[in-house]
């Protein structure tokens, strides 16, 4: 039996950069964006807390779908296993890709 898929999405948001997994993901019907469903976290039963999976668990709670600005978006990748979701700052290795997205403008018909 096939296991399902899972992936981890880098992205940066509001001056932090985000490392979460999220089950699926798929190119969004609003332009520019990622969008993104069933985020999951590490396991409950951990004694040790990680206090940026916190934040990430709390900052998600109740969301059903997450749309991330392309432009936002450092990586995604499929993996086999599940690490730590972790929001920290962004260091000067980070850059970001232009703030617009250019269309040229439509030929009249």
């Amino acid at each position: 039996m096939a296991s399902e898929k899972l992936y981890k999405i880098q992205f940066q948001n509001k001056g932090e950069f985000y490392e979460i997994y999220a089950k699926n993901i798929f190119q969004s019907d609003i332009f520019g964006f990622v969008g993104i469903e069933n985020v999951v976290f590490g396991s409950q039963s951990s004694i040790v807390v990680d206090p940026g999976e916190e934040k990430l668990k709390k900052e998600f709670s109740g969301v059903k779908r997450s749309y991330i600005p392309m432009h936002a978006v450092i990586r995604i990748d499929e993996v086999d296993k599940q690490g730590s979701a972790k929001v920290s700052d962004i260091d000067s290795k980070v850059t970001p890709f232009p703030g617009s997205v250019y269309m040229p403008p439509s030929k009249p018909k």
